[in-house]
């Protein structure tokens, strides 16, 4: 396999002949065909495709949400093939508990595990300082604007200390400038920590923007196409040339594959 990742850390996930067949009504769909794969420890890896490729089923077996037909994902060597620990999730709608604060929404995780209240309260603080909430610890959840609830939400992933985080179209219910903001937002917090991050996103804009590599799939049965390499550092330009240049010839494939599709 073509090393894509980073030189200076090791492979932290490694998908190998993943595959997912789903049965309804007496017939097989194939929804994910032999996808393989190496992710870094502390890479942000987009994966991205035409619309109904089954995006959301690959990072559902990657959190052992489902379990696959074909193939396996790993973690650090060890097999995943139920939800863990070492695996954070970021949805698209939040989930938070509505009627409880910043502060024991970020400790919700970790007061399942049973960490003892004075290290819970100092490790949320910690998070919330990181996402830019510590004027908020004490607020409800309900008076948030989405952006924040965002913030909360991705406060909560990181404060239990997994080895990677999964974010499933995590800003895809923003407006336009805030989903901007939540962008370099998580930049930022990339900086701060050593976490590897799987990002599902529709956005061409925002996989360019973030990622250190792009996975472009095709339709289904979904497999990938390509791996695209991002070379520029963060924060980086949209209104560069060569930003643009990628963007149109990812945004032509895509359109192509979408207009096969109908």
């Amino acid at each position: 396999m073509t090393d894509h990742g980073k030189d200076d850390t090791g492979t932290r996930i490694l998908i190998d002949g993943l595959g997912k067949t789903y049965r309804r009504d007496g017939k097989d769909t194939e929804a994910i065909e032999d996808i393989s794969l190496e992710i870094r420890q502390g890479e942000l890896v987009s994966f991205i495709g035409p619309s109904g490729c089954g995006k959301t089923t690959l990072l559902k077996l990657i959190a052992g949400l489902i379990p696959p037909t074909g193939g396996t994902v790993e973690i650090d060597g060890r097999s995943c093939t139920t939800p863990g620990a070492d695996r954070g999730m970021v949805f698209q709608d939040f989930a938070l508990l509505p009627w409880r604060s910043v502060r024991k929404n970020v400790e919700l995780g970790l007061e399942i595990a049973g960490v003892p209240k004075a290290e819970r309260r100092e490790r949320a603080e910690n998070y919330i300082k990181l996402v830019g909430l510590e004027k908020f610890a004490d607020s409800k959840v309900y008076e948030l604007s989405g952006g924040m609830k965002q913030r909360v939400a991705i406060a909560r992933s990181l404060v239990v200390r997994p080895d990677v985080v999964l974010m499933d179209e995590p800003f895809g219910a923003l407006d336009a400038q805030t989903r901007n903001i939540m962008q370099a937002q998580l930049i930022d917090i990339l900086g701060s920590t050593d976490q590897t991050i799987i990002f599902i996103t529709h956005s061409v804009d925002e996989a360019i923007y973030l990622s250190d590599r792009i996975v472009v799939l095709t339709k289904r049965p979904t497999t990938i196409r390509e791996i695209i390499d991002i070379p520029w550092e963060r924060p980086r330009d949209r209104s560069a040339p060569e930003f643009n240049v990628l963007k149109k010839r990812i945004l032509d494939y895509l359109e192509k594959e979408n207009v096969m599709e109908n």
